[in-house]
C-alpha cells in the first residue's frame, strides 16, 4: 500500500497552538462506520454518545517535562528534548539547533549551570547518546528546569514562562499517574473529572492501561510502501484488573473504547500475545490497513498529520475513504487538529 494515500491537504490555520479553555469544551466529530455518517457535537456531549455497559480503556501514562534548552561554548541555543537512560548511566537526546554537533562537545543545560552534558555519540535517527557530568537524575533536572514536550508545530516562545506554565498542566491528562512519557496521549486531553463522573453515573466503566509514548509514535513514515515501515518499540503495562474488565467486556459483548491510539496498540498486542491478562513489555506493533481488530469496538482520537502511523492506525478502523472523506468535512467546518485540536469518537 503506497504511503501517499493516507495524505491530505490541511491549511496551516487549522492546527491548534493553544489548548481549548476548558478541556471539554473541544468539539468532537461522530463517525458512524456503519452508515459512512459524520455528525457535529461537542466533547461534552460524549456521555450521551456512549452506552451504559460500555468499558473506556485510557491511557494513564504521566508526560515528563523532557524538553529542556542547552548552550554550547559559543552561546548559541541547542533545543533538547530527554528520550530515555541507557547504559552507565547517560542518556538519549534529541537535539536540534544551528551548526554541526560534534562527539565530545560539552553542552550546559539553561538553569542548571552547575549541569553539562557531554555528547558522545550521533545515532542513525537523530537521537544522540549523552553523558551527564556530573551524573544527574533525569526524573530530579526535568522537574527543576524542563519544560512541557510540545510538538514542533506548536510554537512556544521561550520567554513566555506563563504558557510554559500552563502547558505542563494542560499537555497532561487529568488522570495521569505512571511517569515515563515523553508526549501526551492526547485524545485523553478532553476529558475532566466532572466528565469522568458523569460517565460512571450512565454506567460507562474505565479502566487504565499504561504505554509511555516515545519517538516511535511520531517517527515519520518516509518509505514509498507503508509495509516498509519499522516502529520503534515502546513500554507498556497492562494490569491485572484492566486486563479481566477488558476480558469480561468482550464476553458479555459490551464494547471496549479505546481512548487514543496508544490504548489501541496496548490491547491489540496483548490480544495477539495470549489473550488479556496482566502483561507488560515492549509493543512494536504497526496497524494499519488492512488489520483485524481483536479488541476495540469504538475509538476516541484526535486529527492525526499526514502520512503517519497514527493516521494509518485510525484508517484501518474507520476505513480510509470514510476517514479522508469526514477530516475534509472537519477541516471545512473549521475543527482545531492535533495535539491541542478537536477529536473524533468512531464507533
Amino acid at each position: 500500500m503506497e504511503t501517499s494515500l493516507f495524505d491530505y491537504y490541511l491549511p496551516h490555520d487549522r492546527i491548534a497552538q493553544h489548548p481549548a479553555d476548558r478541556r471539554d469544551q473541544s468539539r468532537l466529530l461522530r463517525i458512524d462506520r456503519a452508515a459512512g455518517a459524520v455528525e457535529h457535537h461537542g466533547f461534552h456531549d460524549l456521555p450521551g454518545l456512549l452506552r451504559p455497559g460500555d468499558l473506556l480503556v485510557l491511557n494513564d501514562t504521566r508526560v515528563l517535562p523532557a524538553r529542556l534548552t542547552l548552550r554550547r561554548g559559543t552561546g548559541s541555543r541547542i533545543d533538547g528534548l530527554f528520550v530515555c537512560v541507557v547504559a552507565d548511566g547517560r542518556w538519549e537526546m534529541l537535539l536540534r539547533g544551528r551548526g554541526r554537533l560534534r562527539p565530545g562537545e560539552t553542552l550546559v543545560v539553561d538553569g542548571a549551570a552547575e549541569q553539562a552534558m557531554r555528547l558522545i555519540e550521533r545515532g542513525d535517527d537523530g537521537v544522540w547518546t549523552v553523558a551527564p557530568d556530573p551524573a544527574a537524575d533525569p526524573a530530579s533536572l526535568l522537574d527543576r528546569v524542563g519544560r512541557a514536550p510540545l510538538p514542533p508545530y506548536i510554537r512556544r516562545p521561550h520567554a513566555d514562562e506563563d504558557l510554559g506554565c500552563a502547558d505542563l498542566e494542560r499537555y497532561q491528562t487529568v488522570y495521569a499517574r505512571q511517569p515515563g512519557a515523553i508526549a501526551a496521549p492526547t485524545a485523553g486531553l478532553h476529558f475532566t473529572p466532572e466528565l469522568m463522573e458523569d460517565l460512571a453515573r450512565r454506567e460507562v466503566a474505565a479502566a487504565y492501561v499504561t504505554l509511555h509514548v516515545g519517538l516511535g509514535t511520531f517517527k515519520p513514515v518516509t518509505a514509498e510502501r507503508v509495509e516498509d515501515h519499522e516502529m520503534h518499540g515502546e513500554r507498556f503495562s497492562l494490569s491485572a484488573a484492566a486486563a479481566e474488565a477488558v476480558a469480561a467486556a468482550r464476553r458479555e459483548g459490551r464494547r471496549v473504547v479505546a481512548v487514543g491510539t496508544t490504548t489501541v496498540r496496548v490491547l491489540e498486542h496483548v490480544a495477539r500475545a495470549g489473550g488479556f491478562r496482566e502483561s507488560e513489555g515492549e509493543t512494536t506493533l504497526f496497524i494499519h490497513p488492512p488489520f483485524e481488530f481483536r479488541a476495540v469496538d469504538a475509538l476516541i482520537t484526535n486529527f492525526h498529520l499526514p502520512r503517519s502511523t497514527l493516521l494509518m492506525l485510525v484508517s484501518a478502523f474507520a476505513g480510509r475513504e470514510l476517514l479522508l472523506r469526514a477530516y475534509q468535512e472537519a477541516i471545512d467546518a473549521e475543527y482545531r487538529f492535533y495535539s491541542y485540536g478537536d477529536a473524533c469518537l468512531i464507533a
